[in-house]
């Protein structure tokens, strides 16, 4: 992987937009990062991570707040980051969420959502991608790493790899956990666990199925439960043989208790003939005891009084009706006194009233008219007072337009002046703008000429010396072709007494082939980059014909002044076109304003003298009232009022006819009843229950006199007075019947239980028989589990993940050693141990002490100094980078980071430190420093520098 241009705009520190070349910066393989104490150096960093990832590294990324708040608020917070992966170029641009101000409304701020978008350059022809999940899965893929560990193999804190080198192993594991992604181990541990549990739950569960059959069996046959082998058949053999003999007994009772049960039936059915003689006979003693003729006289003469109850008691109805038509009349007489009524002709005056009131109708209306014609006078004045305000109005606005009117033609003319010299400025415009890529291009040329001028003469010379050597070993290669007997090509003869013998470093015409191929492919690539030069001057000549004597800056000033001017064009002119058609049409408004203010001023003047002669005559007609329609409306309900009160009163004499009429009908129906009055009448009437309760105990007797009749002569035989015993019969059928029930309890009983059993001892064979699989593979899981887990058989108490641990970490401590060896000048090397720590822990194989070749024995880390501890946490950082690298499968890193820790070295260490990382760069990667160390600025010529401000921070590049 190999970072080549990253830009971020709002982001962190940085207010605006910078950008940061890697390619430009990488060109030598090494460069500084430095700047002032927070200024932004880590944020460049964090730009990267966020850019492939969406995360910052640390507790930088749990707060997330990415976006600069002293930045412009109209300015998106956006990382832009170009790099190569697996020989794909790709650009990646994300934005974080964030407020922005509201483009509409009274103010206030929205949420930006969060978007990312990923686009193709090079070594891939796909479609881009805009889903935030479709860019972070192409980026996993690519990289083969999650972002914990990209963090760590691209960006080397040294602090967190000394705190490493110095943790115990616990700490040690969590960190290594992070970067190998061990956790499926750990998952793989916990399954065998989970696996074990289960499968001891489901087996002891299987179990207490079979020892709850066993309990059930011996529970059903009465039986104590019993392992013995035998013990199930002896139990079976002996419940058999009780079923059998209660069967036996069973039979032999019950044909007794069957005997005694006839017996019993016949004895039953004599009795019960004597109870039913018995009770017919006093039955019939008491029916006819009854006073049953009185009975049917008041029945009889409550049937003759049924039709006077009802007539007497509507006539309460009808007084009832009376009262109420009397109140009705005194409401009506004391509403018509409200009125002021003193007469006693209802009806007579209160037609009079109703013409009178007729003769008021067309004043009436002539009312209505004058309150309509006042309200539009008032209508009429508002309205001319309005239209006066806006007349005032129209007049002021039209008199500043033509002001307004010749600015905006002025303004027209430049934004169309601008727009024609717009062309010809761009060309100029162009060519400044394009002016320094074209230096830098020229420069960057220039130097890849003097490269392939160097590569192209030191191949030419390789091909000059092998030449050289191979016409030197000429006569060698003439001799390898002479065979005996054979004449010699150079002299002829057959014999070759002592041929030229092949040298150790000969040279073939092989090499010589290769020499040249070598030499022309050189040639070539310097022919390509002085052709590329060449372009690059003639570029620069292009650019400044274009400009001529103006100074670029100045050009594009203009060019831009001009653009800004001619954008405006299309806006002038709408404008323009606008305050015209404004101007014609305040005037047409202002002509229709005037002459509607003419016409509300005549109608106005007319109304009022219709409104004046109006009211002299509804002042004549209105009397001692308020207006015509008051009196007209007081007459009217004063001719209501009269005709409500004569009906009310004839609705009461009405109601006093209809009482008299119902008392004489109710004494004339209590005489045809044959009653002596109406009291006499209302005695001997009943409720409908009570005579429904008469009817049924007439009924009730009739039918028990006959029931008792009957009964008597279906038994005509039987003497009531005969005597039968039922105890003596009863007692001999209870004693068979009792027996014949216990006997067939117990069979029943037997049976059952010899049936339960053997329905339980198959179940109970068949769970024997599938616990034995059970039971073998228990014992291996429970074996498997254990070694899983470090116990057991497991000698040195190991578990699966920390036996990987283990594993990642000697090869650590492998790659690592390589790198302190060679910066401490061979004294230093790691040492990784799988036993376990000193303090007692099981995390066994994760020990890491430091080799001191001049004691030839292992010491802690925390012996180190300062700066033997900065060497063996960056030879541990950059040996962890590469077995990580490799662990997951990603990408080649070209590109590094190494953060501080500088300032613990000194000048011979460091040149170590240096050496080292020339030994990266010289392998291709991209090295980048983080350190405000002075000594590393003087040693290293290419520096990114970063400046910190309190309107943001800017970066600032030397290349030496």
């Amino acid at each position: 992987m190999r970072l080549h241009r990253l830009e971020l705009t709002a982001f962190g520190p940085y207010a605006g937009t910078e950008v940061v070349d890697f390619d430009e910066l990488g060109a030598d393989g090494l460069f500084l990062l430095h700047g002032d104490t927070g200024a932004g150096k880590t944020t460049l960093l964090d730009a990267v991570a966020f850019a492939l990832f969406n995360k910052v590294p640390g507790a930088r990324g749990d707060v997330k707040k990415l976006r600069c708040d002293y930045a412009d608020p109209q300015r998106p917070t956006e990382v832009s980051l170009e790099l190569t992966v697996q020989g794909r170029r790709f650009r990646i641009v994300r934005s974080p969420e964030f407020d922005r101000p509201k483009k509409r409304g009274s103010g206030g701020f929205t949420t930006q959502p969060a978007k990312c978008s990923l686009t193709w350059l090079e070594g891939w022809d796909g479609e881009g991608l805009t889903r935030i999940d479709d860019v972070a899965q192409a980026v996993d893929s690519m990289l083969g790493m999650s972002h914990d560990q990209f963090f760590q193999v691209v960006l080397l804190p040294q602090g967190e790899f000394a705190r490493f080198l110095r943790s115990d192993t616990a700490e040690r594991e969590v960190l290594l956990e992070k970067l190998f992604g061990t956790g499926r181990f750990l998952d793989v541990e916990k399954w065998f666990r989970d696996r074990r549990v289960a499968a001891g739950r489901a087996l002891d569960e299987r179990r207490q199925v079979a020892s709850e059959l066993v309990q059930r069996v011996a529970e059903a046959a009465g039986e104590e439960p019993s392992s013995e082998p035998g013990w199930l058949d002896s139990v079976l053999e002996r419940l058999s043989s009780a079923a059998a003999a209660a069967a036996a007994l069973s039979e032999e009772t019950a044909g007794v208790a069957d005997g005694a049960e006839a017996m019993l039936a016949q004895s039953r059915v004599q009795a019960e003939q004597l109870r039913r003689a018995r009770e017919a006979r006093a039955q019939l003693a008491r029916v006819e005891a009854a006073d049953s003729a009185s009975w049917f006289a008041e029945r009889d003469a409550a049937r003759r009084a049924s039709p006077v109850g009802p007539a007497y008691g509507e006539i309460a109805k009808l007084q009832e009706t009376y009262k109420f038509a009397g109140r009705d009349e005194a409401r009506a007489a004391e509403s018509l006194a409200g009125l002021g009524y003193t007469g006693s002709s209802l009806r007579e005056d209160a037609e009079r009233f109703r013409e009178e009131a007729g003769g008021l109708g067309e004043l009436a209306a002539e009312a209505e008219r004058q309150q309509a014609d006042k309200r539009r006078l008032s209508v009429l004045k508002d309205s001319s007072y309005k239209v006066e305000r806006r007349l005032l109005a129209l007049n002021a606005e039209l008199d500043v337009l033509p002001e307004r009117v010749a600015q905006c033609r002025l303004q027209l003319d430049a934004a169309a002046e601008a727009s024609a010299r717009l062309e010809s400025l761009k060309s100029r415009a162009d060519a400044a703008l394009a002016l320094p890529d074209a230096t830098d291009a020229l420069e960057r040329t220039k130097k890849a000429v003097r490269e392939a001028i160097d590569v192209h003469q030191k191949a030419k010379d390789v091909l000059q010396q092998v030449r050289h050597q191979r016409l030197e070993n000429m006569a060698i290669e003439l001799a390898a072709a002479l065979k005996r007997g054979k004449p010699c090509a150079v002299c002829g003869s057959p014999s070759h007494p002592a041929p030229a013998q092949p040298m150790l470093g000969g040279v073939e015409a092989s090499d010589e082939d290769d020499a040249a191929a070598e030499e022309q492919v050189a040639l070539d690539r310097r022919t390509e980059a002085e052709r590329v030069a060449h372009s690059a001057e003639l570029r620069i000549q292009a650019c400044w014909e274009a400009l001529g004597s103006d100074e670029p800056a100045v050009v594009v000033a203009e060019y831009r002044t001009a653009l800004d001017l001619a954008r405006t064009r299309a806006q002038r002119q709408t404008e323009f076109v606008a305050l015209e058609g404004k101007t014609r049409e305040l005037g047409a408004e202002k002509a229709q304003v005037e002459q509607e203010l003419v016409v509300l001023r005549t109608e106005h003047a007319s109304l009022v003298v219709v409104v004046e002669d109006r009211g002299a005559r509804l002042d004549k007609a209105r009397g001692d009232h308020e207006d015509v329609l008051t009196r007209r409306d007081h007459l009217l309900r004063l001719a209501k009022a009269l005709v409500d009160l004569a009906d009310r009163r004839s609705a009461r004499e009405a109601a006093a006819a209809r009482v008299e009429e119902q008392r004489t009908r109710v004494a004339a129906l209590a005489t045809e009843a044959g009653f002596a009055d109406v009291d006499a009448a209302k005695a001997a009437a009943r409720s409908p229950e009570k005579l429904q309760a008469l009817d049924e105990w007439i009924t009730s007797w009739e039918r028990a006199r006959a029931s008792a009749l009957a009964t008597l002569e279906e038994l005509a035989g039987v003497d009531p007075d005969t005597e039968v015993d039922l105890g003596e019969v009863t007692e001999v059928w209870s004693a068979a019947r009792a027996a014949a029930s216990s006997a067939a309890t117990a069979r029943h009983r037997a049976q059952e239980a010899f049936d339960r059993v053997g329905q339980l001892a198959v179940r109970l064979r068949a769970e024997w028989k599938s616990l034995e699989p059970l039971e073998t593979a228990y014992a291996e899981l429970v074996g498997l589990s254990d070694v899983i887990n470090g116990s057991g058989q497991n000698a040195k108490r190991m578990t699966l993940r920390s036996y990987v641990l283990a594993a990642r970490l000697e090869e650590v401590a492998v790659a690592a050693s390589a790198r302190l060896h060679r910066m401490s000048q061979g004294r230093y090397g790691f040492v990784h141990s799988d036993s376990a720590s000193s303090k007692g822990t099981r995390k066994v194989g994760l020990s890491l002490d430091v080799l001191d070749d001049y004691s030839g024995r292992a010491r802690p880390a925390k012996t180190l100094s300062g700066g033997e501890s900065f060497l063996a946490s960056l030879s541990l950082a950059l040996g962890l980078a590469d077995v990580v690298a490799n662990e997951t499968g990603g990408a080649l890193l070209d590109t590094l980071f190494i953060d501080e820790g500088f300032g613990t070295l000194d000048s011979d260490t460091l040149d170590m430190v240096m050496n080292t990382l020339d030994e990266l760069r010289a392998g291709g990667r991209v090295v980048g420093l983080v350190s405000h160390v002075e000594e590393l600025r003087q040693r290293i010529p290419t520096r990114l520098r970063v400046r910190k401000a309190r309107s943001g921070s800017t970066l600032e590049v030397s290349l030496g």
